[in-house]
This record gives structure tokens, C-alpha cells and sequence, in this order.
């Protein structure tokens, strides 16, 4: 039943406000018994490459995952679910009906992808309580999105996958999540996040847009590796010509 979690994408806590959300979120791997390998959340189709990549790098092909969790519906989180041809793809099955009944071009919810999803015979409808994989449950965290899962992975190091409940460390910190449906009912997932996380010291938790965290000895939220973002831009008249932001807390003017 042990489960063993890497981060393949960290997740970022920020927006631009000429190009909106974007989208930079975690996406993890998890190892489990009996060869279950599963992808937890699949960001968005901008992020395909580097994905397979990553998975080359740990040792697995996209074709040997044989399941995929997704905590909600939103575009940066389930895009790339046609990558995994072999996988079960675990949903939120609430949620899914909600998402269906949005009018085309909704903010967050994008309706092909979706709907395609909903047409597979692969996907597999969720609801708080056990997964159906050995070792695995969740549990509902409404306020971000309707009916949004949080993921549980029991391990030598229990993990949690939380998504965008708490986007990130002030989110955990504060309880006020920065987009939320409904204020109050997001406080009091969050509550009861932070509640499951404390209650087993050295859970690590994996924020959607931040990285990996544990509680520390002071009691707070702390990062348990280094974040990691550089962005390219060319702006000259040739390719050579590369500038290059560092936009971690390094960069941050």
C-alpha cells in the first residue's frame, strides 16, 4: 500500500497581468504497489513536452502510467489527459456534471477536453472516500472549483496532493484563498486542509502553484526544495540574441 511521490512540475504562484492565469502547476509522480505508476493532475497542452520529458528523466514512458488523478477541472489541470493512452482517468464526477453544463468559452473549464473526457471509457468518476486504488483516497475541498478532490497517498512518507485548495503558502498560511467560487465555504476547506496535513508530523503537501511543503519545527509552512523558474525571450534581431529572467525570489526586484 506504500506510495512513493516526485514533483515533475513545480508549481509557480503567480499571474501576468497582460496574459492573465498562467497555468503553471504541479504535476506529480507517484509510484505505488503491484506497478501501479500514477500522474496526479496533467497541467495544461502547453506543457506536453516538457512533461515527456521529465518522465524520461525519472524512467517511465507515458504509456506505462496506468492511472491518472485529477483533483479538478480546470484547464491547467486536466489538459493533458490524452497523453496517458494506457491510464485510468480518475475524476471528480460531480464536478464533472458541473463543468458540463457551462456555456461554451466559461473561464477555467475547457469544454473539448472535456467532453471528450466525459465520452472515455477510461474515465472513472470520483467522490470523497476511497479511490479504488490500494492506498489512495481523497477527500471533497469546495471553494476553488465546486467539487475539487484532495488527493491522500499513504507512504513511508505520507503525501497529500492538494492542488488549488491552497494555491500556495499564504493560502495555507492565511486561510484566503486569492479566486474562489465562495469565500467562506474555500476557508473552511482550507481549514480543514491544513487540519489532515498537521495531523501526521512530516507529511509533505504539494500546493498546486508552489512547491513542495512541510510543516516546520516553528510551526508555519516551509518549502522543502528550491524553486526553479527561468523564462527566454527574444528581443534582438537573431536567435543568439537570448535574455533570460530569473523570476524565482533571486530574480524579484
Amino acid at each position: 500500500m506504500s506510495w512513493t511521490v516526485e514533483t515533475l512540475i513545480q508549481g509557480y504562484p503567480g499571474k501576468s497581468k497582460q496574459q492573465g492565469g498562467l497555468g503553471f502547476s504541479t504535476v506529480a509522480l507517484a509510484r505505488g504497489p503491484e506497478g501501479r505508476i500514477a500522474v496526479l493532475d496533467t497541467s495544461r497542452s502547453g506543457a506536453r513536452r516538457l512533461i515527456l520529458d521529465r518522465l524520461k528523466e525519472v524512467g517511465v514512458a507515458a504509456e506505462a502510467v496506468t492511472d491518472v488523478l485529477v483533483t479538478h477541472l480546470h484547464y491547467d489541470h486536466v489538459e493533458n489527459w490524452p497523453m496517458f493512452r494506457n491510464a485510468l482517468i480518475h475524476v471528480p464526477g460531480a464536478e464533472m456534471d458541473y463543468a458540463l453544463r457551462q456555456p461554451e468559452g466559461a473561464p477555467l473549464w475547457p469544454e473539448f477536453c472535456l467532453r471528450a473526457l466525459a465520452d472515455s471509457p477510461r474515465m472513472r468518476r470520483l467522490a470523497e472516500g476511497e479511490t479504488g486504488i490500494p492506498g489512495i483516497t481523497c477527500f471533497e475541498a469546495p471553494g476553488h472549483s465546486p467539487h475539487h478532490l484532495v488527493f491522500v497517498l499513504e507512504g513511508t512518507t505520507r503525501t497529500i496532493f492538494s492542488a488549488d485548495v491552497a494555491k500556495n503558502r499564504a493560502e495555507l498560511a492565511t486561510g484566503i484563498a486569492d479566486m474562489t467560487m465562495d469565500a467562506e465555504v474555500h476557508r473552511a476547506s482550507i481549514a480543514r486542509l491544513n487540519a489532515v496535513w498537521r495531523d501526521r508530523p512530516g507529511t509533505v503537501l504539494l500546493p498546486g502553484h508552489d512547491v513542495a511543503l512541510r510543516i516546520g519545527a516553528d510551526g508555519q509552512p516551509e518549502a522543502i526544495e528550491a524553486r526553479k523558474l527561468e523564462i527566454q525571450a527574444w528581443f534582438g534581431a537573431s536567435l543568439d540574441d537570448v535574455t533570460k529572467f530569473d523570476v524565482t525570489e533571486s530574480g524579484a526586484t
